[in-house]
């Protein structure tokens, strides 16, 4: 019985389905008008849509998907006003480009470790519908029994309202909002010493500036190059103090025995001091070296913090980018699960009819059990992002963050050639070469100094107590002072000034090569970024539109599935090549900000866009 009763749905499937083919044919010639095609496809089976096919139309729409839209900034007209998760607004100058969002319900998802994820084992989460058949309906998928049927035919499913968007804050925080609670201890030998001062337990949202900011404040390496600075500061202070003369005081206390055949013995207690004074008046130029090579090392210092600057704003872009991406992914795998879930149940559903097959089942959980993997390894790449990032900043071992919505960064305003010469001009790693030249050519003058004359003064003034014993007629307190000059030279050292000062004259011409070669480094990494800026920034249009021609096909595979003239291989292909065009967008997206940090790292931005 069951059998007549399949082949009598067959027949009745094929003979309602007829008028539907040179529809279907037509709406595959001419994808650009989706709505249009798929109105005119509703009203081709006599005239009336069936509720059966306008509830599968409904399963079907990008709208059943649990993708929350954000506002795009474009300037292109939207392709599906009213079913795309994609909106379009005006485009300014500098728009940002804001990428769809989790929803709460897929945020739990994400948050958990996969067990609220459905599973093969029940992948229709609603009761099979009866196997009864209208005679009139032409569509093997029955309706959800808890969703309402439309009764007016000229309201079809794809004209429904979209899900809400979420409100997005009007304005980003400011740097000084940041909580303490994301601030490194200040004693860097502290470390947690029980499991609970190292559960996660707050996490903030924080934008990309003050992600920069936390950095700068938190870094070890930053730090440790201001303590280099300073040190480089007390070498300076060192070698100033060559200038000045050295004065020294020194006292003695002596007690001393003597005796004779003649006077017998005696103790002599005698106290006295002196006043030293020393200046090196001429030293062959070492001191003057010696305090100008001090000073060059001191700007050395200063570039490298400079340099740990730029280079902690990179990394920091690069890590937050980072999890901005896995987050998209926990996004668009989420979908993908719930399409294919979806996809599942209507296979299942078409074999209990009997107008589904087995393989066909099989494929769908095949593609449902891809796509949910696929999910939990996003959930893992999130957890390890999101802890790189707290390495990166130094967070406290309780804190954690979370990143705002993707979104395109601004235009770089200068050309290329602009670029290269900014980049000459500010890149730390230039100066400092020529400063290494500079160093090295005092350091051969304060090896050549030895072979040079040298003059110091001095004065010395001296007293001297007897406190006990001595002669009756010597005088108990005496005094002494001396002055003079000093004056040095070597006449013949074997040579080994000569060779230390040819040491650092080499050392000096490395510099100017190491100089050569940075600027070509630095040329390359400025023109390296702005290509892939261009690269990155003509993907983002092209995959915007890979995102619109995807979720159209896709509707399209679905209704043919329906009418009866398509495949089930044409909708799971629709759905990979959707995600694989969401994925693309959003790498297209990120890149183009990774470029955009890169090209402000090649130029040694810090702070602000030039």
């Amino acid at each position: 019985m069951r059998y007549i009763q399949s082949a009598a749905f067959l027949l009745l499937t094929v003979s309602g389905s007829m008028s539907l083919r040179s529809q279907a044919a037509m709406a595959v010639e001419a994808p650009r008008e989706p709505q249009a095609n798929l109105q005119a496809l509703l009203a081709g089976a006599q005239g009336e849509p069936s509720a059966a096919l306008r509830a599968s139309v409904r399963a079907s729409s990008p709208q059943a998907k649990s993708l929350a839209p954000v506002a795009i900034a474009s300037g292109a007209p939207p392709r599906f006003a009213d079913t795309s998760p994609w909106q379009t607004q005006p485009a300014t100058q500098h728009s940002a480009e804001t990428i769809p969002l989790l929803s709460q319900a897929q945020k739990q998802d994400q948050d958990s470790d996969g067990n609220t994820l459905p599973t093969l084992d029940s992948p229709a989460p609603t009761e099979p519908a009866p196997t009864e058949p209208a005679p009139t309906e032409p569509n093997p998928t029955e309706p959800d029994p808890t969703q309402e049927t439309p009764e007016a035919p000229e309201a079809p499913a794809l004209m429904e309202t979209p899900p809400e968007t979420p409100t997005l804050p009007t304005a980003e925080p400011e740097i000084g909002d940041l909580p303490d609670i994301l601030f490194a201890d200040p004693n860097p030998l502290s470390f947690p010493t029980s499991p609970e001062e190292v559960e996660l337990d707050q996490t903030r949202e924080i934008t990309l500036e003050q992600a920069i900011e936390l950095a700068y404040r938190n870094s070890p390496s930053l730090q440790s190059a201001l303590l280099t600075l300073e040190q480089a500061q007390a070498v300076l202070d060192e070698a100033n103090a060559a200038r000045l003369p050295t004065v020294s005081l020194n006292a003695d206390l002596t007690n001393s025995q003597s005796g004779n055949s003649f006077a017998g013995s005696g103790d002599t207690t005698t106290l006295g001091g002196d006043l030293q004074v020393s200046y090196n008046l001429l030293t062959g130029g070492s001191r003057a070296a010696s305090i100008r090579a001090a000073e060059l090392q001191q700007q050395v210092s200063a570039l490298d913090v400079e340099n740990q600057q730029a280079q902690i704003r990179l990394d920091t872009a690069n890590a937050y980018y980072a999890l901005q991406e896995a987050g998209e992914q926990i996004r668009i795998n989420q979908s993908f699960v719930n399409e294919a879930e979806r996809n599942l149940r209507d296979t299942t559903l078409r074999q209990e009819v009997g107008v589904g097959t087995r393989f066909d089942v099989l494929r769908a959980e095949v593609q449902f059990a891809n796509a949910r993997q696929s999910l939990i390894q996003s959930q893992g790449n999130q957890r390890i992002a999101r802890r790189d990032i707290a390495r990166l900043l130094n967070l406290p071992p309780t804190a954690g963050i979370e990143t705002t919505p993707v979104a395109v960064a601004d235009n770089w305003p200068l050309t290329l050639e602009e670029s290269i010469v900014l980049a000459f001009q500010n890149r730390a790693e230039l100066e400092q070469q020529l400063l290494q030249a500079d160093i090295s050519e005092q350091q051969r003058q304060i090896a050549l100094a030895p072979l040079r004359p040298q003059v110091s003064l001095f004065a010395n003034y001296g007293v001297q107590q007897t406190l006990s014993g001595g002669s009756a007629f010597a005088d108990d307190f005496q005094d002494s002072s001396s002055i003079g000059a000093q004056f040095s030279l070597t006449l013949y050292e074997g040579g080994a000034a000569r060779a230390r000062a040819r040491q650092q004259e080499i050392v000096g011409a490395i510099a100017e090569e190491g100089f050569s070669e940075i600027l070509d480094q630095v040329r390359f990494g400025v023109e390296q970024a702005f290509f892939n800026l261009q690269t990155n920034q003509e993907n983002i249009a092209t995959s915007r539109v890979a995102v619109a021609q995807a979720q159209e096909a896709l509707e399209l595979a679905n209704l043919r599935l329906q009418a009866g003239v398509g495949t089930q291989l044409e909708v799971l292909t629709a759905q990979s090549e959707l995600t694989q065009a969401e994925v693309n967008n959003v790498t297209a997206i990120l890149n183009y900000n990774r470029a955009l940090a890169a090209i402000e790292r090649a130029v040694n931005i810090t702070d602000a866009a030039p």
